[in-house]
Order: structure tokens, then sequence, then C-alpha cells
């Protein structure tokens, strides 16, 4: 299934297209349930959309869904010609994954683990229930994310195929000196220094909350958040969380992430399995930059733009780990089950990482 990911991929990328264009479709004319109408602040999303009317957004919904069904079976089937329908894949990928999406993507999963006891103990709180945590502006946020993300495999795929490279895994008959494992280790090592650094101001001003300290807000923003049960506790969770995340980014780049270090008895001397670190890489660092960008969407206020302002780094810190990800993808990639290109790293290349 992995070799063919191209094909299946290109034909969901169509369905999901198809769905949502029918949906653009019926909203248009009315029909209920349009997920960026105006709703109390309580259920309203950050999306560059959220409060639009439904007579100028749906109709295009449903010109770019139902354009794009058919544009993604083209780009699946047919030789590609020209950069066009490449370009058009991108925009579509960058505008649904990146630019309509809010900080939810990313407090999903922060708060995944909770999110599933929610859903047997019920939400502590005001909250009814998940429903409340999980309604519909939120959750369409989500399907446009992974819309997003569809088209993207659509037009790497597209690509590839233009370029006459294997379409599996993008290798060609000569290989870019860039793409070698040492080379790769190179500028993965900035990456990885790049995407520690960029969070360091939000996880210093939330620790300092918590201590009493008022970085970067004012004393009665802060004597507000110590008097909300949970705010500052949360603010240090999500610090906590991010340090920890910090310590796991080392690892694309270190020993430890390719063989299992000796304190971990049960596997230790083998080697780490490349999708156990590459899926949840890739998946924090795609959407810490919709949150980012709407962290740059709010105002700043100048006594407290701590609040917002180290927000906006999130976008340095998913492009970042995204890059350092890559590169740990070009390291440990084997031979390629469709091309043959490739080879195996042996125990001994991995092990030599300092």
């Amino acid at each position: 299934m992995r070799k063919n990911w191209p094909t299946w991929t290109g034909y969901l990328t169509a369905l999901w297209s198809f769905v949502y264009g029918v949906l653009g479709l019926y909203w248009s004319f009315g029909g209920s349930g349009f997920p960026f109408a105006p709703v109390p602040d309580d259920r309203a999303t950050g999306s560059i959309l959220e409060g639009t009317s439904y007579q100028v957004v749906a109709p295009v919904m449903a010109t770019i869904g139902l354009g794009g069904a058919v544009l993604a079976v083209v780009m699946t089937r047919s030789r590609p010609r020209g950069r066009l329908l490449q370009a058009v894949a991108a925009v579509l990928a960058v505008g649904l994954a990146l630019v309509i999406p809010d900080y939810t993507l990313i407090a999903v999963v922060a708060l995944a683990p909770a999110l599933v006891v929610f859903a047997f103990t019920g939400v502590p709180g005001a909250q009814g229930g998940v429903g409340d945590i999980l309604y519909w502006h939120r959750v369409n946020l989500l399907i446009v994310f992974v819309g997003g993300v569809l088209w993207a495999a659509t037009a790497i795929a597209y690509d590839r195929r233009s370029r006459n490279v294997c379409v599996s895994c993008g290798r060609g008959a000569v290989e870019h000196a860039w793409t070698r494992p040492e080379a790769a280790l190179r500028w993965g090592k900035w990456a990885v220094g790049v995407a520690v650094v960029a969070n360091l101001p939000y996880e210093f001003t939330r620790i300092a909350w918590y201590f009493g300290w008022p970085v970067g807000i004012t004393d009665d923003f802060h004597r507000m958040m110590a008097d909300t049960p949970g705010m500052l506790e949360m603010g240090l969770g999500l610090a906590v969380m991010g340090l920890a995340g910090s310590v796991l980014t080392h690892g694309l780049v270190h020993r430890w992430g390719e063989v299992y270090p000796r304190w971990i008895w049960f596997t230790a001397g083998r080697r780490v399995p490349p999708l156990l670190a590459i899926v949840p890489a890739s998946i924090v660092a795609v959407v810490l930059i919709p949150a980012g960008l709407m962290n740059a969407q709010l105002p700043l206020d100048g006594d407290n733009w701590a609040i917002n302002a180290p927000g906006i780094l999130w976008t340095v810190w998913g492009a970042a780990l995204g890059t350092a990800t890559y590169a740990y993808h070009l390291r440990r990639r084997t031979t390629c089950r469709r091309c043959g290109r490739g080879t195996t790293p042996s125990t001994l290349q991995e092990v030599s990482l300092v």
C-alpha cells in the first residue's frame, strides 16, 4: 500500500473535493450547517473565514470542490504537462492545510489523550461533554486540514511524475548531494537548533507566569489568570510539553533517535522504526504553522505582548521541525520497493551519530 500511495491519495483527494464541493453547493442554497457562519463567541474559531457570509463563500467552496475533484483525477491519471496543474494543487494544499485552519489542530494533538478520557468520563467544569469542545466549526477545520494534506500529496506525486523520478520515493537516476545522509545530517542539525530555539519565548513566559513573574503581561492580567482555575496550570503544561518535544526533536539527529538506548532494556540496541519518529514529528510540524499564522493575525497589545507574540514563532518552529524531520527521513530511508534505488543503512552508519 505504501508504494502505491501516489495513486490512492490522488483518488482520495478527488473524493474529498467532490464531497466538499457538494456540501458547498448545498450551503450556497441556504442549507443548514454552513461551517463559517457567525456564531456566539464561545463557539467561534480563529479561522480567517470565520463569520463570513454563505452567499459569498459557499459558491466558491462548491466551485473549488467540484473543479478540484476533476483536477485530482486528471493529475492522477494523465501524463504531466507543464507546471500549471501542480501550482494549482500546491495553492490548494497551502490554503486548506495552513491558512484556513487555526489553533484547533495543535490543540487537538496536544489534548488528544485527555479528549479520549473525557469521552468516557465527561469534561470537567461547565462543559456538557466533548461536543462542547469539538463542535462543528472546529471539526470542519480538521476536515479542511485533511483536504490540504491530500492535495499536498497529489501535488508531490504529480511533480515526481513530471521529473521522471520514482513517484514513490522521489529518487532519480542522479542523487543530489544535499540528499545524501551525511549532508542531511549537517543541515538537519541546524534545523533542530532552530526548532528548539523558536519555542523558548513561549516556554519561558508560561513557566514564569506560573511562578508569579508576569513577563510580558500586566499585573492585572496575571492576577486574572491566577484567579481563573487551571489557567496558569494549562500554560505550564503546554510549556512542559514544548520542552519535552524539544528533547525528542534532538533524537532526529542523535544516535538514540535511530537505535534504542540501553536504558530502554526491552528494546536496547534495536533499530528505531523510522515512522515512529517521522509520523508524529510531521503531524506536529504541520499543525504548528496554522496556529502561528493565527497568532500573527491577533493584536499585539504593548503591555500584554507575551500573550500572542511568542506563538507567532510557531510558524518558524513548525517549518524547522518539518525540515529536520525530512532530513531524518533522507538518512533513514531504505531501498525503494518500486524503483529499487537506495540501500539499507547499516547499523554501523546509524550508531556513528554523535
